[in-house]
């Protein structure tokens, strides 16, 4: 049996079929073989597949069989092709060594040039080239790599000999120094490479290779490659693969030189060659800043005819490709190589506008523009943003909860928040973890920062749905309320002293800096028309206010898939209503004080529905357990005392009676409803009143009542029948009809599995996968966040449950819900309402389960409806 292929060679126009290959040769790789097919002069060498490095990594970093044996035959291949032999001492080929895995991931990983230098090479390679000078800085750099990557040699320590040598001479450049000084700059890195690690440079050609090869493979398991990939959900066993090719030399001269450029503007999406170039450098001078490079138009000044071909290479790529490209390229005495060949990365702004124009180009067709753009890229475009051009000192980061930037002054409570606001100040509310009572302030704050919480606590929930940018679970801050500060380091930030937060990144930066708004262009208005004729999922909004029902409305929601009436009752002139009401000791007075929300609810109600005027509205009745609304601390209860007349021990006493061990499997949601239903009662007579008094106005109502929490269909039938009741008394009064729905959130485990007896009263199910999830997984979102990172890096769970719907797990359960429901009621709505209605994965899962909408908060609408179609083009390829 012949052994397993893991070494793909490429050159002289062969690398048959590679070019589609890649998952196993990587991006990098694949783009090689497939530009060595085109016909384009690439330098010849061969890919080591990502297979071998995934045995690698779980064979205690041993190759697989035969791999080594591949690697040396494909290496004859390489110096066959070139005229050459590896590490010669008369006529040397050398190589690079370079990462690629399937998945761009920029500097994240190894790269090691100039491979197979020694002592008696470079003396070859000097006479080959007549140049002694290019000969030994291409062997100081090799050093200064291997040394640094393979060896493990802090990089500063080779730069601060060269540049104490260029403050000898007094020279600025690099290409200043002549042969005679980098020889002598090579003794001495060779004798710090000594110095630091004990052991003697390699001077063998072949342990080089073999030393580069482990470093590359090795670099995908480097924190900072775990942590790019854990910041772009890509997984960790892809592995990347190791490409071993023959080196160009861009550093022989000034018609020599080496550049980076882009099919196109990667930050604009302009039609126009763009990139940078340098001359008598290599490849990592552009990189590393050590030069400035120059416009690579210039380029045409120096070498025309270089490039010339060049900009008909990148043409030919492009439209082969069909995508923006970044290329890679070395110019050796004129004479023009291809290194790389990758999909470029690209702003949102950009993304759009090249796939809409690549459209119109007819290059690609609208459903590949579709799915080309990244949804959760879209977060760019929505919201304010730090000034690419602004410096910034980060000096803490947390979770990147809600997108956008923040720019205001530190406050430490809801009351200052507000304060400040009304006062004209911007501000940005400093909490270790924010409440329901926090709901004002955080409404007028710009942006919110915790030191606790994960990505669907109080705070990150609240935010998302107000579009606020807001940093949760920044551990690196110590918040001091009482005393109104933070510290992080050594570092204080008072209240009133500016702060800015990157909600996108989650960073925390002192100081004020400048902000920009972004504009959404003609092309995001073509992209999302066609995305709207495309995707069959609805999407609807979170929303508590008008002004968030009207923002939502303005980015395209369909609806309102959940409005939360339980922040309505935190406004100040409110509360002490519904305070009183909780203080109530019989039905009667209990009545009293919800007849003063009444008219609360109403104008909430009222305000909603005209935003939504023709769209329906979900609107659930109250959730939380009724302590939520009471004050806890001895001074909040003095104060509460005193305004309303109430002994402080009595509403001490209310408050033990209200507790409980676990609250969110306690007395609420539909359960306040059994026990008290003059509350519920309440709230539908408001509803149906804001209802049919804009019904009068001629304005179309769709409401659709949720009871939340239902785990029995009889909870539901008592009070279905009470919500009908009241719907029939105030339709009666106001002489109008209006079609409405009640239904039921699907938050239970109970309630999927007997969810076609709740679907014999419920005309709709929204599943509330927030408390699914914690129900089903038996995890509380607001504490999981101390071990589900561990649970991430072992590979227990993918990603955040809280994030990303669990598919084989709460996924079962919502499809056994849809299945049931529809068994009992075929024609009953469904839709999802938890925080996983705007995450670009679950929407997927959602369109597969058969789902009729999504609900989300109003700044990701444009997110969703954009994963929506995406959702419904990859379906529909794996049904047909």
């Amino acid at each position: 049996m012949a052994p397993k292929k893991y070494v793909y060679f490429f050159g002289k126009g062969k690398a048959a079929g590679q070019g589609d290959m890649k998952d196993l040769l990587g991006g990098k790789g694949a783009g090689l073989a497939e530009m060595t097919n085109l016909g384009i002069r690439v330098p010849p060498g061969f890919t080591i597949t990502t297979e071998a490095c995934v045995e690698y990594s779980n064979n205690n970093e041993t190759y697989p069989v035969g791999m080594w044996d591949q690697v040396l035959e494909n290496l004859k291949k390489v110096e066959a092709t070139m005229g050459l032999r590896f590490g010669d001492a008369e006529n040397p080929l050398l190589v690079s060594v370079r990462s690629g895995a399937k998945v761009s991931m920029p500097g994240m990983m190894d790269t090691v040039l100039n491979v197979g230098l020694n002592d008696k090479s470079v003396l070859g390679l000097a006479k080959k080239s007549n140049n002694d000078r290019f000969a030994f800085d291409a062997y100081r750099r090799f050093i200064t790599m291997f040394g640094s990557v393979v060896m493990g040699v802090d990089r500063t320590l080779f730069e601060e000999i060269l540049q104490e040598k260029k403050d000898e001479l007094r020279i600025k450049q690099d290409t200043d120094l002549n042969a005679d000084v980098l020889k002598e700059m090579v003794t001495e890195y060779k004798k710090l490479v000594k110095k630091e690690t004990g052991k003697d440079f390699p001077m063998d050609p072949v342990e080089q290779m073999m030393m580069a090869i482990n470093a590359v493979f090795g670099s995908w398991n480097a924190k900072r490659a775990i942590t790019y990939r854990k910041i772009h959900n890509l997984p960790h066993d892809m592995g990347t693969a190791a490409n071993v090719v023959a080196m160009v030399f861009g550093n022989m001269g000034e018609t020599s030189g080496t550049g980076v450029a882009f099919t196109r503007d990667p930050s604009s999406g302009e039609r126009k060659f763009f990139g940078e170039c340098l001359m008598n450098a290599q490849g990592e001078d552009v990189v590393a800043g050590i030069r400035t490079p120059f416009p690579i138009e210039d380029l045409q000044k120096i070498v025309p005819d270089a490039y010339k071909e060049l900009v008909d290479i990148y043409q030919r790529l492009e439209k082969h490709y069909k995508d923006m490209l970044d290329i890679e390229f070395t110019i050796q005495e004129g004479a023009l190589y291809m290194l790389q060949t990758r999909t470029g990365k690209r702003t949102a702004a950009a993304a759009i506008r090249i796939a809409v124009d690549m459209v119109e180009e007819g290059l690609i067709d609208k459903e590949t523009a579709i799915l080309r753009i990244n949804p959760d890229q879209l977060d760019q475009l929505l919201h304010p943003m730090i000034d690419p051009d602004a410096k910034v000192t980060i000096v803490g980061r947390g979770l990147p909860a809600s997108p956008g930037a923040a720019v205001g002054r530190a406050v430490f409570n809801a009351e200052d928040a507000e304060r400040m606001s009304k006062e004209g100040e911007r501000c940005v509310l400093v909490r270790m973890e924010t409440s329901p009572e926090d709901i004002g302030g955080m409404y007028a704050a710009q942006g919110i920062l915790t030191s606790r919480g994960g990505m669907t606590s109080h705070a990150a929930v609240v935010a998302r749905g107000m579009g606020k940018p807001c940093v949760v679970g920044c551990s690196d801050i110590q918040v001091k309320e009482k005393e109104k500060y933070f510290k992080v380091n050594d570092q204080i930030i008072r209240e009133g002293d500016y702060i800015t937060l990157n909600g996108s990144t989650g960073d925390v930066i002192p100081g004020e800096v400048s902000l920009i708004k972004p504009k959404l262009s003609e092309s995001f208005a073509t992209m999302m028309k066609w995305v709207d004729k495309i995707r069959v999922l609805k999407v609807r909004t979170n929303a508590d206010t008008p002004f968030d029902a009207q923002v939502a409305r303005d980015f395209g929601a369909e609806g309102i898939g959940l409005c939360r009436t339980e922040h309505m009752f935190f406004e100040p002139h409110r509360i002490k209503a519904v305070r009183e009401m909780i203080l109530s000791d019989d039905i009667e007075d209990r009545k009293k004080a919800l007849a003063k929300l009444l008219p609360f609810q109403k104008g909430d109600f009222t305000g909603i529905f005209r935003a939504m005027k023709g769209l329906p509205v979900t609107i659930r009745l109250l959730d939380p357990p009724l302590h939520e609304f009471l004050p806890h601390t001895d001074a909040e209860i003095d104060e509460l005392s005193k305004d309303m007349g109430v002994p402080a021990d009595r509403l001490m006493a209310k408050n033990k009676t209200l507790f409980e061990f676990n609250p969110m499997l306690g007395h609420r949601g539909c359960r306040l409803g059994i026990t008290y239903p003059e509350i519920y009662e309440m709230q539908a007579r408001a509803i149906f009143e804001a209802a049919c008094e804009l019904e009068c106005e001629g304005i179309k109502v769709i409401p659709e009542v949720m009871i939340p929490l239902v785990g029995f269909s009889k909870e539901l039938v008592i009070l279905k029948e009470m919500v009908d009741r009241v719907a029939e008394e105030v339709m009666k009064a106001y002489k109008v009809k209006i079609k409405y729905q009640v239904g039921t959130m699907i938050e239970l485990p109970r309630a999927a599995l007997v969810a076609d007896e709740i679907a014999k009263t419920a005309e709709f199910f929204s599943f509330g996968t927030n408390d699914l999830t914690q129900t089903t997984l038996g995890l509380s979102r607001d504490d999981a966040g101390k071990f589900l990172p561990f649970y991430i890096e072992k590979g227990i769970f993918d990603t955040d449950p809280f994030v990303s719907i669990d598919q084989e797990g709460v996924g079962q359960l919502v499809k056994m819900g849809i299945e049931k429901g529809r068994a009992t009621r075929p024609n009953i709505k469904v839709g999802i309402c938890g925080e996983h209605g705007g995450d670009p994965r679950s929407i997927d899962f959602c369109h597969r389960a058969g789902m009729d909408y999504v609900s989300c908060s109003p700044y990701r609408i444009p997110i969703a409806r954009l994963a929506a179609a995406q959702a419904f083009i990859r379906n529909k390829k794996y049904d047909s």
